[in-house]
């Protein structure tokens, strides 16, 4: 048999436990830190922070809501551009076909 020996390491910068093979250096397992429930943070806070949240979906859905109303507004102009240019350049007739060049 083999005799190989395990080191239990602690990553110093994520914190996770690593376990390394002593004689190859191969990382042979990996375990994340458990993270602390809510990010850590108390509950006022998390209160705070669901007001922080639902101004900001407020505060975008009326700016969706005026870019639609302008939206409509552009499609207008546009289509009324459109109009304008096809009755100054009229088209000469349906497109010629193929068989009626023989």
């Amino acid at each position: 048999m083999t005799d190989t020996r395990k080191l239990t390491v602690r990553c110093p910068d994520c914190g996770s436990d690593l376990v390394i093979d002593a004689k190859t250096g191969d990382v042979l397992s990996h375990r994340a830190p458990k993270a602390p429930l809510a990010g850590g943070k108390d509950f006022d806070s998390l209160f705070a922070d669901l007001d922080v949240q639902k101004a900001r979906a407020e505060a975008l859905f009326e700016k969706e809501k005026a870019a639609h109303a302008d939206r409509s507004r552009l499609l207008e102009e546009k289509f009324a551009e459109a109009l304008r240019r096809a009755e100054e350049d009229p088209d000469e007739g349906p497109p010629r076909r193929p068989f009626d060049l023989d």
